[in-house]
């Protein structure tokens, strides 16, 4: 039970991800991850959340349709896998890494807030920051290696991480995301 009805698509979601958002106060209900946008807006969410999942973000069949009728209509949120379909439906272009960002103790600058925050990590793409559309901002940054690891749509209630803020264990340094897709919901 919860203040605000979110749907959580599943792209290989983790269960810590779904405890999370319903300690921040979210209804969660999980929705396989071939559900099509015009379903997913029938069910009238408050928030859509996008899961972690394995691979290259463009492999994922629907799921950058399902970004792009989701955008706008929705506040969004995405992790991992979600955050790099998000930033590829808004315009952006993702790439694989030379070494990609596993475990634990990963850096990484909020230039919103002007702090570092420890992260835990596990993929092998990115989003390119020469590719972010004028509608994206940049909020986090790799120190490790200066990739991508948060944006925000500079007019649409959306936002996106590319690290796990639910790591369990590992730093808690990033859980004040999860409110922060509750506020985008409160407006």
């Amino acid at each position: 039970e919860g203040n605000y009805k979110v749907i959580a698509v599943d792209y290989g979601n983790k269960y810590n991800i779904l405890r999370m958002l319903a300690a921040a106060g979210l209804q969660v209900e999980v929705v396989p991850a071939w559900t099509s946008a015009g379903e997913i807006l029938s069910r009238r969410p408050d928030g859509v959340f996008l899961s972690n999942g394995p691979a290259d973000p463009r492999a994922v069949k629907g799921a950058l349709e399902l970004a792009r009728g989701l955008l706008g209509k929705v506040p969004l949120m995405g992790i991992c896998l979600g955050h790099q379909i998000l930033g590829l439906a808004a315009g952006a272009e993702c790439s694989r890494l030379k070494f990609g960002h596993h475990g634990c103790n990963h850096p990484v600058k909020n230039l919103l807030l002007n702090r570092i925050e420890i992260t835990s990590q596990n993929h092998n793409y990115a989003l390119g920051e020469n590719s972010l559309p004028a509608c994206l901002e940049l909020t986090h940054r790799n120190l490790n290696d200066q990739t991508v690891e948060g944006i925000r749509h500079r007019r649409e209630p959306m936002f996106a991480v590319q690290y796990h803020p639910e790591a369990g264990p590992g730093p808690h340094d990033s859980q004040y995301l999860f409110t922060q897709f509750t506020e985008l919901m409160h407006r």
